[in-house]
């Protein structure tokens, strides 16, 4: 054997750098937790422990909204209440039911997933899947990129390279996903570890890029999305204690919203290609709970598959047209009664119908016209296919509600969060430095409070007048909320859909743990923090711009 070249590493083996054994060691603490079924009945138990242990010690908070405002607390003394009592109990056992039926993601994942279904067994999601990953591969280098045309020829030929492009389309597909609100989480994920699959690459890298943009990059976004006007409208009523008159619109963060896209969509896909993807290696296809061979046949499309595509984008077209005649016009029927709106709307509060729909429709059509699907019955058994991948999400999901419920309940949310922004008020910092201590708290009680309208309507009463005195605009005081509210949503199992994620990377990794998908995402969530605090300060502090139409960046005393 000749010794002139190094030793080859195992396949699928990298050699490991610093930060790749850091991974690993988050990996081996987070699966040392229990699952995530036992680890949420743990929590919701230890939330009665600690609501009675905090009415005991008498902990409290000063409610800062205002008084008169909606859900403020009695006397304006946020006090915690006991559920380790009789009246505790008492209440736990007559709303451990409608805990569960009423969990928001739950109903969400349902629906959708009754049409997803449906499209996935007409064969409609394969079609397009190995017709996008075959149109990309077919993409070809652009000359050799030789003498002064290297410096345009090199970058497109890295866009254009087949596992680039892809990586990029799915980023960027995850960010734009969030106007549908939960639809990227429901549909984009588990299809990103499906195309990743295809083109022989590990599928949870696609399905960790399509989650960290999904849920990292939340506040990121060509459109303005359900969220905006909520948030909006919590950021006016804080701003209304200093300022009365003060009037803070959907699209305050629109511009910084915009840019913000192509940096997630740059660097997650940077994360997936350098980071991520080299750690997990090569697939094994044996670490599958299930049977993967229906997903890795990549054979070129036939023409009735192409027909029944074709068909399918006139069904499309045809829904897209109907759609448009219910929200265009200005007596639509989906858009807001009373005002007339296309945000605060029917059809934006609908948005999970729509996804059912657009799935369901073009699903039977292509389905009928491939001859997969003949009649109702093909319907029914794709939509019981769908419910019957989602047993391990259901345990999760009814627990993780006792949790949340319980946890609402107790106060103990709102209490922690006012006390950790009061933390950072009596710090006394008053330069931009500020928004690094307020993003990471942000980013901190959004470990606890999964829900950005909750953790809002509770902090910014504090903050934005807090900042709104040091001279910042309520808009970009929002505009940073928005990031710590982001970036942390991937690595916590808190959060409303990580039971989901975790259900589906079960699928690809059997007995996967808490851990492997914390240490899968935390190099998305760390590159985005960072990346985004230096999005952030040189947009608003060095360039000076504007984070949304007619939004300053500071606040001056004597404003009318």
């Amino acid at each position: 054997m000749s010794d002139t070249t190094s030793p080859a590493q195992p396949e699928g083996k990298p050699k490991k750098n610093f930060f790749t054994r850091f991974l690993d060691f988050v990996e081996w603490m987070g699966n040392l937790l229990p699952h995530p079924v036992t680890l949420f009945a743990i929590f919701a138990f230890g939330v009665i422990l600690l609501s009675g242990l905090a009415d005991w010690l008498g902990w409290t908070a000063i409610d800062p909204r205002p008084e008169g405002a909606a859900g403020r607390a009695p006397g304006g003394i946020i006090e915690p209440v006991s559920l380790l009592n009789g009246e505790g109990l008492r209440r736990i056992v007559s709303n451990l039911v409608t805990n569960f039926t009423s969990f928001a993601p739950l109903g969400v994942v349902l629906v959708a997933l009754l049409g997803v279904g449906v499209a996935e067994r007409s064969g409609l999601i394969s079609a397009c899947i190995r017709g996008m990953v075959l149109k990309a591969a077919s993409f070809k280098p652009i000359g050799n990129g030789k003498g002064s045309v290297s410096i345009i020829v090199k970058p497109l030929n890295f866009i254009l390279n087949p596992k680039n492009l892809v990586t990029i389309a799915i980023c960027f597909a995850a960010v734009i996903s969030n106007t549908a609100s939960e639809m990227g989480y429901v549909v984009l994920v588990p299809l990103a570890a499906v195309i990743f699959y295809s083109m022989g690459r590990h599928p949870l890298a696609g399905l960790a890029c399509a989650f960290a943009c999904v849920s990292g990059g939340y506040s990121a976004n060509l459109l303005i999305g359900t969220i905006d006007p909520l948030l909006a409208g919590l950021t006016q009523e804080a701003a209304n204690l200093i300022d009365p008159d003060y009037l803070v619109h959907a699209a305050v963060n629109w511009y910084f919203m915009i840019i913000s896209t192509f940096m997630i969509t740059i660097v997650g896909t940077f994360v997936t290609l350098y980071i991520v993807e080299p750690k997990l290696g090569t697939y094994n296809p044996k670490e599958a709970s299930e049977d993967l061979s229906d997903q890795s046949i990549m054979a070129p499309l036939t023409p009735v598959e192409i027909k029944g595509l074709k068909i399918t984008g006139i069904a499309v077209l045809a829904i897209i047209g109907l759609l448009m005649l219910t929200i265009i016009p200005e007596n639509g029927v989906l858009r807001n009664p009373e005002t007339g709106e296309i945000l605060n709307s029917p059809f934006f509060r609908g948005i999970v119908a729509f996804i059912f729909i657009f799935f369901l429709i073009p699903g039977f059509v292509y389905g009928r016209v491939t001859g997969e699907m003949k009649d109702d019955k093909g319907v029914i058994e794709g939509m019981s296919n769908a419910m019957s991948t989602l047993g391990l999400y259901i345990v999760i999901v009814f627990f993780a509600a006792q949790f949340v419920a319980f946890f609402g309940w107790s106060n103990l949310g709102q209490i922690f969060a006012v006390k950790g922004a009061e933390f950072l008020q009596h710090v006394g910092m008053t330069g931009p430095e500020v928004f690094i201590g307020f993003i990471a708290v942000s980013a901190t009680v959004n470990l606890m409070l999964g829900s950005s309208s909750a953790q809002w309507a509770v902090t910014a009463p504090i903050f934005v007048p807090m900042l709104m005195l040091t001279g910042y605009s309520p808009e970009v005081i929002q505009a940073a909320y928005r990031i710590g509210d982001s970036v942390t949503n991937i690595i916590t199992p808190m959060m409303s859909y990580f039971g989901l994620i975790l259900a589906f990377a079960a699928k690809y990794i059997r007995n996967i743990g808490i851990g492997t998908i914390i240490s899968m995402m935390l190099p998305y969530s760390i590159l985005f923090y960072i990346c985004w605090l230096l999005l952030f300060y040189l947009w608003v502090f060095v360039l000076e711009l504007p984070v949304g139409p007619g939004a300053p960046t500071y606040y001056l005393m004597d404003q009318s």
